[in-house]
């Protein structure tokens, strides 16, 4: 019965790399696959494999102090669904290219957007007027998204930093806005930058989707599929989540995802399952194609 979990806790590490050997090695004598990411901040992970090495993995990561109050969200999987194990230690745990700008202590990150639980979301949506502003890849939320989000036209999160400082969203600097993105991790880092840019009222969507649509389904202010970072593609909450992707290929509706075909380019495309064979490219190489 294979699980995947996904985990994320911003803590000081003194030694990351040598908390980079204990879980590499932790996940393969458990068989795990997946990937984790290291930095001075914490931690940032998605692994997968059997539910009882899934179990002692969470018991013996808790085990070690700075992580013992991580939250890990369980989700389906199949036994491929991560075909190998990476552990690594990069400067930031989310790679916004602003390392001097995030300020951790053990409390999480500092100047960070007021959290919200899904269950707050609602009541605060009902009440006033808010912004829903999406912190992923622009690419992700072409299959599912908050209803009426703003999406950032950023090909990866390196683009939010240049995005923020062009000036296009200084007219909701005094306007509530709710960043979310797909576990949360994104959102802490987002929303401090936003907060130190001068936008008065964020929040942040704690625990991201993931935790939005295992407590409301397709019965919230969600639509769509979720966007997930490994062979699944996508994962929906219920049998009737709405189909909002469009094909890049044919138009038709689908929440199928694909690799560009460029070998070096990590973007995704929705493509439908009866376009698969025939060549699809993003815009920047398919641009480079008609040079």
């Amino acid at each position: 019965m294979p699980k995947i979990l996904l985990f994320y806790v911003f803590t000081p590490l003194k030694d990351p790399e040598a908390v980079r050997l204990w879980q590499r090695d932790l996940c393969e004598s458990l068989g795990l696959g997946g990937r984790i990411i290291l930095s001075k901040d914490g931690i940032n992970g998605t692994v997968g494999g059997e539910l009882k090495a899934v179990k002692k993995y969470i018991r013996k990561t808790r085990e070690f102090a700075p992580f013992h109050e991580i939250d890990f969200k369980w989700s389906e999987g199949a036994g491929d669904d991560f075909p190998r194990l990476s552990v690594r230690v990069r400067d930031e745990l989310v790679s916004f290219g602003a390392p001097g700008e995030l300020i951790v202590d053990e409390s999480g990150v500092v100047g960070g957007g007021a959290r919200l639980t899904p269950t707050e979301l609602n009541t605060l949506a009902a009440s006033r007027p808010v912004t829903f502003f999406d912190g992923r890849n622009a690419f992700e939320a072409q299959i599912g998204r908050f209803r009426d989000a703003i999406v950032p036209d950023v090909a990866n999160t390196r683009d939010f930093v240049a995005e923020l400082d062009s000036g296009k969203y200084d007219h909701l600097k005094n306007e509530p806005i709710v960043t979310y993105c797909t576990g949360g991790i994104r959102c802490e880092v987002l929303s401090s930058l936003m907060t130190s840019r001068g936008f008065s009222e964020v929040y942040q969507l704690d625990g991201g989707i993931a935790t939005y649509g295992a407590e409301y389904g397709d019965g919230g202010l969600w639509d769509g599929s979720l966007y997930v970072f490994d062979n699944r593609m996508s994962v929906t909450f219920s049998a009737d989540a709405a189909v909002i992707g469009r094909c890049a290929l044919c138009g038709e509706p689908t929440s199928r995802m694909q690799n560009c075909d460029d070998l070096a380019c990590r973007e995704q495309l929705v493509v439908c399952a009866s376009c698969p064979e025939s060549p699809v490219h993003c815009a920047e190489h398919q641009a480079q194609l008609q040079v």
